[in-house]
């Protein structure tokens, strides 16, 4: 049995007309420039070069569902991106002021 190409797409080459015109594109562009050995010896992977996502909390907070009234959820959410931290200090705050004495 004989396979068949998963992909049966065929790249298209330019034409050496269109390849010209994609190079007088690249000098005329101000912002192109040769990448040099030096340049190459200076580059890092974007791994190494940029961290991704936010900080790990100090404190691993605990995954819940809750159910809440619309207009406690609105409230919160009307103040925009962070709502849930926010919740959770509004939360904190009333714990702190209402914890019991350890007997």
């Amino acid at each position: 049995m004989k396979h068949k190409a998963a992909n049966k797409r065929r790249v298209r080459r330019n034409t050496p007309a269109e390849e010209a015109r994609i190079q007088e594109g690249i000098e005329a562009d101000s912002d192109t420039r040769v990448i040099t050995a030096r340049d190459f010896g200076r580059m890092r992977p974007f791994s190494e070069a940029v961290k991704r996502g936010r900080p790990k909390s100090a404190v691993r907070k605990e995954p819940v569902t809750v159910r809440l009234d619309p207009e406690i959820v609105g409230f919160f959410r009307a103040g925009g991106p962070g709502w849930q931290t926010r919740m959770n200090r509004a939360l904190a705050e009333y714990v702190s002021k209402h914890r019991r004495p350890r007997a």
